[in-house]
């Protein structure tokens, strides 16, 4: 009796291909964002922001992010500075104040995600300022930093019409160890395959957590995205409402990444489970949104419309596609052709030259995975050269060499997140100063937190995290007098 096995073999190998065709459009704008980004004309208004920042227990860094926004070029009294101290234990809301932020402080353990924090932030600025009095607001994190003429650059995408404004997201401490330097690879790695070219084709690109500018109309009636990732929950909402997400590629700021195996494995949990949530609440929607787009009736003499509904549902399709949970697939994939495999061996017989012939092509298939998987961090380091903060050449090896392991990370957390209870757990911060490229970054922490540099790592990395114990003030002002010589 003939097995089915050759058939299933064969209906895997459709199958893989298959999702492989729903991603091919990517290659183009691989290609696109290898050459060309969008670039905006310099503004000819000066529009009034408010800078919401949601910040817990981040007395570490808080106080460096506000400076870094005091010596923005742009003018101060058209920024004005909101700080939610998000059930804070040390000093954060007194810092801010210290700093001339206006902070309100909440203490709620129940809910607990940023979104919530937000929520709240809003709630205040509305009773206490008014919202409508801004024209639109910047989220940023407690531990990002910003280049001298960040906001400068956002107004002019802002002043050319741009409702939601995503940034260039550089890392803090990309050399720390191979997970800071997978982050990083990662976030940049978005800007060349996604941002660049959706701006270019004026599709609609994703935001990312922090150093996004949207309009203030955006929460006219409040903030309402709540869940474990409110970007997510923003991007599809502003798709759905036909709000095109633009991307500015000369505003640039610094974020620092996780360091540690566990805090990186807590966070990509939280993101793998918030993926599934947006995608089971969204996805039937882009979905019907696509088809019925496609589908409608074609106008004639009309053909400005019919590109401007080929675009819209091309938007569509896009954000179906980022909200579908395409590492689960890919792995259910992998496992199918694995599981078929081991059958066929059994099937074959489990003789020791059909172990071996086996073991071989196992042994092709992960080698070729590798190797493949090998092509983002390369084309990103190769691309990105001059804007990747200085770190040794080994670095960058063992990070590129390291490299397979994060998108490894997102599918295992993408399975447990099926299962698991995940709650949002905030990210410990200490305070990097990045660096001009051609300079090795430097790490201070107030005194009270200092803590000698971990031990075991490679000697790259460790290099680049030697503990800088000057004064805070001394600090902030070298990463201000760094970031205006770049």
């Amino acid at each position: 009796m003939p097995t089915p096995i050759p058939q299933l073999q064969c209906a895997v190998t459709i199958l893989g291909l298959f999702l492989m065709l729903l991603y091919a459009y990517r290659a183009v704008f691989v290609l696109i964002g290898c050459f060309r980004t969008r670039s905006f004309p310099t503004a000819l208004h000066k529009h009034r922001y408010g800078i919401v920042v949601a910040a817990r227990n981040e007395q570490a860094v808080i106080g460096a992010l506000l400076e870094s926004i005091r010596r923005q070029d742009y003018p101060a009294e058209l920024l004005t500075v909101f700080v939610v101290a998000d059930n804070c234990t040390d000093r954060t809301a007194s810092i801010a104040r210290a700093h001339g932020a206006i902070c309100y402080e909440r203490h709620d353990e129940r809910h607990r995600t940023k979104g919530y924090a937000l929520q709240y932030l809003f709630r205040c600025m509305e009773r206490d300022y008014g919202t409508a009095q801004f024209d639109g607001f910047f989220v940023l994190d407690a531990d990002n930093l910003l280049a001298p003429d960040y906001i400068s650059r956002m107004n002019d995408a802002f002043d050319a019409g741009e409702r939601i404004v995503t940034s260039y997201r550089n890392t803090k401490n990309f050399g720390e160890n191979w997970i800071s330097c997978s982050y990083g690879l990662h976030w940049l790695g978005t800007v060349r395959t996604e941002h660049r070219a959706r701006s270019v084709l004026r599709l609609s690109t994703r935001l990312q957590g922090t150093g996004y500018l949207f309009d203030s109309e955006l929460v006219r009636q409040g903030w309402s995205y709540t869940s474990l990732t409110e970007d997510r929950e923003l991007t599809a909402d502003a798709v759905r409402m036909g709000w095109r997400i633009s991307y500015q590629d000369a505003a640039e700021f610094y974020d620092e990444q996780p360091t540690e195996l566990r805090v990186a494995l807590r966070q990509r949990l939280r993101w793998s489970r918030g993926h599934l949530e947006i995608f089971r609440k969204t996805g039937g929607v882009f979905l019907r949104e696509w088809m019925r787009r496609c589908f409608l009736p074609r106008h004639r003499q009309a053909a400005p419309e019919d590109f401007h509904r080929f675009r819209d549902s091309f938007i569509c399709y896009d954000t179906l596609m980022t909200v579908l949970p395409d590492a689960l697939l890919f792995a259910a994939q992998k496992l199918l052709a694995f599981g078929i495999g081991l059958a066929a061996l059994a099937a074959s017989g489990f003789s020791s030259a059909n172990i071996l012939h086996w073991l071989c092509g196992l042994g092709r298939s992960l080698v070729l995975s590798y190797l493949t998987t090998l092509a983002l961090p390369l084309y990103v380091i190769l691309c990105e050269r001059s804007r990747i903060p200085a770190m040794p050449v080994s670095a960058k090896i063992w990070g590129v060499l390291l490299w397979p392991l994060f998108p490894l990370i997102g599918t295992i957390t993408t399975v447990m997140a099926l299962f698991c209870r995940v709650e949002w757990k905030p990210i410990p911060h200490h305070h990097y100063i990045p660096s001009k490229p051609g300079r090795t970054p430097s790490r201070t922490a107030p005194a009270e937190q200092s803590k000698p540099d971990r031990p075991n790592r490679p000697a790259a990395f460790a290099a680049q995290s030697a503990l800088d114990k000057t004064a805070p003030d001394r600090a902030i002002a070298s990463m201000a007098g760094q970031l205006s010589e770049k």
